[in-house]
């Protein structure tokens, strides 16, 4: 039913990131299904470059790649059926664009529970559901 499974982890968040590879586990072993980890970065505004390395995006791209390939060698998954991807801009769509550009028919993401501030700025998991082309399954937050 599923062959791809985008799943957007935020390294920042390991106990939400380790429910959402649970998760996309399951389904991928009952549905013989490829994964893949995406991890979405904001970029560095403008005025902060002359006070960065001239090779600090290359440092940054190089630490979060390390990071992301340690969180998949984690999973208990075929290694030749999980990929990883790095990528920098708009979460929301850069994860919509990866879906669609990778063929994902699900993507499988974590979400906090939404509280008042979410509902006032809005969240990257509600655009997310709200412009996907393909199912999405928002998996709550790490249990108390």
């Amino acid at each position: 039913m599923y062959r791809k499974i985008l799943l957007p982890i935020d390294i920042t968040e390991p106990a939400m990131t380790d429910r959402a590879i649970a998760v996309a586990q399951q389904l991928a072993k009952a549905f013989d299904s490829e994964m893949r980890l995406v991890n979405v970065q904001s970029l560095l505004p403008i005025a902060f470059l002359d006070y960065v390395p001239e090779n600090f995006d290359l440092q940054v791209r190089n630490g979060l790649e390390k990071e992301i390939a340690a969180v998949a060698a984690k999973i208990d998954y075929a290694p030749e059926r999980v990929s990883t991807i790095v990528l920098f801009g708009p979460v929301y769509q850069k994860v919509l664009a990866e879906a669609e550009a990778w063929g994902a028919d699900l993507i499988v993401l974590c979400s906090h529970r939404p509280g008042m501030d979410r509902f006032l700025i809005g969240s990257e998991a509600t655009a997310i559901v709200n412009h996907a082309r393909c199912s999405v399954l928002v998996v709550r937050g790490a249990a108390a």
